[in-house]
């Protein structure tokens, strides 16, 4: 397999560096760090780290990933995305390449093993509201809804991703899901956030927001 990376990354100029450096290179062909409108030196710190810095005006998670996917070389046939605040391990992508490469799963996600200090209540009650609706709407018994994970690059376009904010997770799964594909999930770190708390877990509101566009797109119908 050629693996690229996309690191989706707002105003992460203290912890982008760290998770580039700490990227696998001797299993990952290209890292793709997409700047979604930083006001720091998120870009140039990436760049010096061994990232190709791409940029999205568009604001929202998904269309930051989208564009970074998008940006990949033609070789790269397998996308891993990871956030670039800390809160994974790098080091640890090999663990979800195995079940790509071995062909047990089609989209394998990094099941966060969190503690308190790490995600926060609110965040974790969310995320069992909306694992909870993806197995009674589609049968699917998950953990977790996490940004690391990997899916071959075929599967990817044909899934014609079209959330670009926060509910981009979701939709994939469940997009992966409609077409009967496997997905399995394999157990990661989770760390607490480099450069302060999280711009989404980190606080009530955001949560909110996040929860509020998880459940819209699990409740949606997906062609």
């Amino acid at each position: 397999m050629t693996v690229g990376v996309v690191i989706p990354a707002l105003n992460e100029e203290e912890a982008i560096g760290p998770v580039v450096s700490a990227v696998p290179r001797q299993i990952v062909k290209e890292i793709i760090v997409v700047d979604n409108g930083s006001s720091d030196r998120t870009s140039q710190v990436a760049r010096g780290a061994g990232a190709r810095v791409v940029r999205e005006e568009r604001r929202g998670y998904g269309a930051a990933c989208a564009r970074g996917a998008a940006s990949l070389g033609p070789a790269v046939d397998v996308v891993v995305f990871l956030d670039g605040d800390g809160s994974q391990d790098p080091a640890e992508m090999g663990n979800l390449l195995v079940s790509l490469e071995s062909e047990a799963a089609d989209l394998v996600l990094g099941a966060r093993q969190r503690g308190a200090a790490a995600h926060p209540m609110h965040a974790r009650v969310g995320n069992w509201v909306v694992t909870t609706l993806l197995r009674w709407r589609y049968g699917l018994r998950l953990s977790d809804i996490p940004p690391f994970r990997a899916i071959r690059r075929s599967l990817l376009a044909e899934l014609r991703m079209r959330e670009m904010t926060y509910g981009w997770p979701v939709e994939m799964v469940v997009r992966v899901a409609r077409r009967g594909r496997r997905i399995v999930e394999v157990p990661v770190t989770h760390r607490p956030r480099l450069g302060g708390q999280s711009k989404v877990a980190g606080t009530f509101w955001g949560s909110l927001k996040a929860g509020y566009a998880f459940l819209t797109v699990a409740l949606r119908a997906q062609d």
